[in-house]
């Protein structure tokens, strides 16, 4: 029981209750029981989930799909495939893969996360660059409703008549029900790909480079940035030849047909020479391309030898702003006395700072918290989001204010409790309880508390 009180977050709950579901009817029975007594249920998957959206309210139910996790079916000609929820995301593209297909949404937690954790997050991945999140490779869903009925949610055919119930339920963080079965789109596997990593001297040189590149028209695979910190990390644990005296490192892949791909990579590498930078590594083969994307990947679990906790968010910000907010980023977290590494995914403006400290020195925890505060308020202020790919959860449940207003929160309940009228389905995550929605307001240097 311990061990369902909590997921990949510092927050802790307690559970009433955890069901090893094999079967929908297993889901079924459980949220039947929940729905008759009144007791609040969740579904939880791997636990990877790092905004607090697995910590379960007290006393829930927590139905574990760990165990539903069987490929169903693959139907390789129309690239599609039903799974169930416990299925990790990195299983389903190895298993697929003699097919030439794989599952395009890659968090760096895919060894371990699972395809319903993905739903529920509409997690997306350092490729979701180009090839969407997780929203846009779910066609259908087998759904248990807080009430206990079974319903699908979505189809196969490219255009399902009705509401479009399935791009509700995808991101809603456990909310609307639990997905049993999960209809995914799988993307064919490119003929050719370029891995290039790239050193500068400032992350606003390297920021600026993304900003050239997609100006340009050239959308790649995947554009992410480590700073110097997180290059030391990684390299310590990993001994790729990373340039750890670089203040700033891209990592930049493309794919397609060969002759897009190296047309590609020639106009980056021009354009990556007019902002002056001055060495360029291109992945010889597909095992150093491994590698530097282990680097990447690895990059969370890399933090524990310069500090043993992390605290990290999600914030999406205008790449145009993007080394503003950085620079904002390391100001903040030196006023606090805090160390952060930066690795993020630049394409987007997706940012993922690990302010990196010690939980057993006085009062740190609580800077941690303030500073991140601090981040996210910055990041919404020049035109971001609170989270491009985490969830807004627990964390930052009550900092939705930031970016709603009364009426778009009071829109966002409605549609919750057409689902779930009796708020049973992972109650108190997303969204803020009204009589809380006025406890943020402006104080005079432009924070909010």
């Amino acid at each position: 029981m311990r061990l369902y009180r909590r997921d990949a977050s510092n927050m802790t709950g307690r559970a009433g209750a955890v069901v090893f579901a094999e079967t929908t009817a297993d889901v079924q029975a459980a949220v039947r029981v929940a729905d008759r007594f009144g007791v609040p249920f969740l579904a939880r998957g791997s636990g990877t989930g790092l905004a607090g959206g697995a910590v379960p309210p007290d006393g829930a139910i927590v139905i574990s799909t760990s165990k539903m996790n069987r490929i169903v079916s693959v139907d390789a000609l129309n690239r599609q495939a039903w799974v169930e929820p416990g299925v990790l995301n990195l299983d389903l593209s190895r298993q697929i893969a003699h097919l030439g297909v794989h599952f395009a949404p890659d968090p760096s937690s895919q060894q371990t996360c699972s395809i319903g954790g993905n739903v529920a997050n509409n997690s997306g991945g350092p490729h979701c660059l180009a090839d969407g999140v997780t929203s846009a490779h779910v066609l259908a869903l087998e759904v248990v409703l807080p009430d206990g009925s079974i319903t699908v949610l979505g189809g196969e055919e490219p255009e399902p008549d009705g509401l479009d119930l399935r791009g509700a339920f995808v991101g809603s963080e456990g909310m609307f029900g639990v997905a049993t079965k999960v209809c995914v789109r799988l993307m064919q596997n490119p003929p050719d790909v370029a891995t290039m990593l790239m050193e500068f001297d400032s992350v606003a040189d390297g920021a600026q480079l993304v900003s050239d590149i997609i100006a340009d028209g050239i959308v790649p695979a995947a554009v992410e940035m480590m700073d110097r910190l997180c290059l030391v990390a990684v390299e310590a644990w990993l001994h790729a030849g990373l340039p750890t005296h670089a203040a700033a490192a891209l990592l930049i892949e493309c794919v397609g047909e060969s002759g897009q791909v190296a047309s590609d990579v020639d106009r980056i590498k021009q354009l990556a020479r007019e902002r002056g930078v001055a060495h360029v590594r291109t992945a010889a083969d597909d095992a150093e391309r491994a590698v530097l994307w282990k680097g990447r990947k690895g990059a969370f679990g890399a933090v524990a030898q310069i500090k043993p906790n992390y605290y990290l968010h999600d914030t999406v910000v205008p790449r145009s702003r993007l080394a503003e907010v950085i620079e904002k980023v390391y100001e903040i977290t030196e006023r606090y006395g805090i160390d952060v590494i930066n690795v993020f995914h630049a394409g987007d403006g997706n940012l993922h700072p690990l302010l990196v400290y010690d939980a057993r020195e006085e009062g740190m925890v609580d800077k941690v918290h303030a500073a991140g505060r601090e981040i996210v308020t910055f990041s919404v202020g020049v035109g971001g989001v609170l989270s491009g790919e985490h969830g807004i959860g627990l964390e930052k449940r009550d900092l939705m204010p930031l970016m709603f207003s009364e009426i778009d929160l009071s829109a966002q309940e409605s549609l919750r409790r057409a689902f779930d009228p009796k708020l049973i389905a992972n109650p108190d995550k997303v969204l803020p309880n009204p009589a809380t929605c006025g406890d943020l307001h402006a104080v005079p240097d432009g924070a909010w508390i």
